[in-house]
């Protein structure tokens, strides 16, 4: 394991491989060793790529951070950051659910430093994003508001967080009660659906400045969280994008999340995205 400092924050990452440099960032609230993301990783590094895993704030044994207009615009600061720390050169980027929202909303911020994007499981429709405000909000509020810190502290979402930073107790702890209200406010409001806004932190038309390829799976028809029509509306408005269909059945995400209940991972089987992910790389470098 490495640290980097990025923006006064101590962020973990691993580099895997020499070669073309990129960059997974997987959803969630979830890190860099959740089963299938160094495996994914390997894959692509056997292959001849450099492949960075990385701890966003507020998953692994990266320190937890609460400011910013969202949790996922603060995070892809952090990738950009991460980014400019290792200068690895134009870098090909991908993410999945929210990491896929943070791998956009970075690629955005500083195209220079991306080779090509990478999506699948984008988050989207009134339902799923009503569910993220919620999943990544709304716990925490609602124990600040009626316990304080000490409450938010104890949540299971945060546990693996302290245990693996021994930093991160003190920072939780330390978060005034009522600007942490504001802030947890702040995150959640932006999952409310918005005309003109597929994904939450980039308006639609912002779209059409993104000159890279990219490329985006598409979602499955029974998947609620990350739907259908949002991955084929983002393709549509990546204008050098591909849209291809996953290595995986209709139902992926519904067993993955049924999986994961059992003990297994969300993220075990993209590895199989390693062949489809390498021909888009490939393609970009002819």
């Amino acid at each position: 394991m490495a640290v980097a400092t990025i923006d006064g924050l101590n962020i973990s990452y691993e580099l895997i491989g020499e070669g073309r440099p990129w960059i997974i960032t997987p959803g969630g609230r979830f890190s860099k060793d959740t089963p299938g993301v160094r495996t994914l990783a390997e894959e692509l590094a056997s292959k001849g790529n450099s492949v960075v895993i990385w701890d966003r704030p507020n998953t692994g044994e990266s320190d937890l951070c609460f400011r910013g207009d969202s949790e996922s615009q603060m995070q892809a600061d952090t990738l950009v950051g991460l980014l400019r720390h290792l200068d690895l050169g134009p870098t090909m980027i991908m993410g999945g659910s929210g990491g896929a929202r943070v791998s956009l909303l970075a690629s955005v911020r500083e195209p220079e430093r991306v080779s090509g994007l990478a999506m699948l499981w984008i988050s989207g429709g009134l339902y799923g994003l009503l569910t993220l405000a919620m999943v990544y909000g709304g716990d925490s509020f609602r124990e600040a508001f009626t316990g304080g810190m000490e409450a938010v502290a104890a949540l299971p979402e945060w546990q693996e967080a302290q245990e693996r930073n021994p930093r991160n107790r003190d920072i939780l702890l330390s978060q005034d009660r009522d600007a942490f209200l504001a802030t947890m406010e702040r995150w959640m409001e932006i999952y409310c659906p918005q005309v003109g806004v597929t994904v939450p932190g980039l308006g639609d038309k912002d779209f059409a400045n993104i000159t890279f390829p990219s490329l985006v799976f598409r979602s499955g028809q029974s998947d609620p969280h990350h739907t259908r029509i949002t991955s084929e509306t983002v393709a549509s408005l990546l204008p050098h994008n591909t849209l291809v269909e996953p290595p995986w059945g209709d139902r992926e995400w519904i067993e993955r999340m049924e999986g994961a209940q059992a003990g297994g991972g969300l993220f075990e089987r993209w590895p199989l995205l390693a062949p489809q992910l390498l021909e888009f790389a490939d393609s970009i470098n002819k």
